[in-house]
C-alpha cells in the first residue's frame, strides 16, 4: 500500500507522517508535496515509468502555489482522497460526499484513524465508481471558481476600537501566540482569527502569500527579495519593519519567486 501525502507546512507534514507510519506501519509513504506543480510532476513520473498510483491520497487543500484540485484536473486522478484543511466551511458538504473523507485541521490522531478504517471498509466495497464520482466533482468546482469571492476587508483591534483595513493597506499578517494585521502605515491590529490556515483559506492566492508558518505576505507590500541561508529567501518590505526577518523556506522558495514575478 502505498499513500501520498500533500502538505505544504513542514510541521504538519512531519506530525502527518509520524501519525500514519503509526496507523499504517506497512505502508510506504511518498511526499510530502508541497505544490501543485510537485504533485503533477509526480504523477508524470509515475505514469512515464509505468508505475502504479498511489494507493490514497492525503492533501491539504491550500498549496504553497494554488490548490490542489488544479493538480487533480490535470493529472485525472482516480485515486480515494482524505481532504485536510483548517477551514470548516470550504465546501465541507461537498468534499464529504466527494472523498473518502475530511479532516480538520490540526488532525486529530483518532479522527485520521477512523478515516484510515473508512479507507480499508471501502476496498471492501465496489470501487470502481470513484474516479468518475471525483471528476464530476472538480468539474463542479471548475465551474464554480468565477463565482469564489475572496475576503478584501479584515477588521482588528486597536488602541479600543475595531477598525476596517481593506487588503490594499495590508502588509502582512503574523501568528504570535495572536494573529497579528500589520498595515502598510505601520499599525499593528490584533484579529479574531484562531489560525493562519483558516485566514489563508479566505484570501486570494494571487494576493496573498504563506511565506512561512507565521506570516501571510501582500503582494503590494513586496518590495523584493534577497538570497538567505541554505537555498532560503529573505523577503524585503516596502515599509520595513526592523523587528521582522521575514524568510521564505527553501521548499516554498521557488513558489515565492512565481508568485512576486506574476
Amino acid at each position: 500500500m502505498t499513500i501520498l501525502l500533500i502538505e505544504d507546512e513542514p510541521l504538519i507534514a512531519r506530525q502527518l507522517q509520524k501519525l500514519v507510519r503509526q496507523l499504517e506501519p506497512g505502508a510506504v509513504i511518498d511526499g510530502p508535496l508541497a505544490t501543485v506543480q510537485a504533485v503533477c510532476d509526480y504523477f508524470s513520473g509515475l505514469r512515464a515509468a509505468g508505475h502504479p498510483l498511489p494507493n490514497l491520497v492525503i492533501s491539504d487543500i491550500q498549496l504553497a502555489d494554488g490548490v490542489s484540485f488544479e493538480a487533480f484536473r490535470q493529472v485525472n486522478l482516480s485515486s480515494p482522497i482524505i481532504f485536510t484543511t483548517a477551514y470548516d466551511e470550504y465546501a465541507i458538504r461537498a468534499f464529504k460526499l466527494n472523498s473518502l473523507d475530511y479532516l480538520l485541521k490540526p488532525i486529530d490522531p483518532e479522527e485520521l484513524k477512523a478515516a484510515l478504517a473508512k479507507y480499508h471498509r471501502w476496498l471492501l466495497t465496489d470501487t470502481a465508481g470513484f474516479g468518475e464520482q471525483f471528476r464530476h466533482f472538480l468539474h463542479q468546482m471548475a465551474e464554480q471558481t468565477p463565482s469564489i469571492h475572496y475576503k478584501r476587508r479584515f477588521t482588528g483591534h486597536h488602541l479600543r476600537q475595531i477598525l476596517s483595513v481593506p487588503q490594499e493597506q495590508v502588509a502582512y499578517f503574523i501568528r504570535n501566540e495572536l494573529i497579528y494585521l500589520h498595515t502598510i502605515e505601520g499599525k499593528k491590529l490584533v484579529t479574531d482569527y484562531k489560525t493562519l490556515d483558516e485566514l489563508e483559506d479566505l484570501v486570494d492566492p494571487a494576493c496573498f502569500f504563506r511565506a512561512n508558518r507565521q506570516c501571510l505576505v501582500y503582494l503590494d507590500a513586496v518590495a523584493g527579495y534577497r538570497p538567505y541561508d541554505s537555498s532560503k529567501l529573505q523577503v524585503l518590505l516596502k515599509s520595513p519593519n526592523e523587528a521582522l526577518e521575514l524568510i521564505v523556506s527553501k521548499e516554498k522558495a521557488s513558489a515565492f519567486r512565481n508568485w512576486v514575478e506574476g
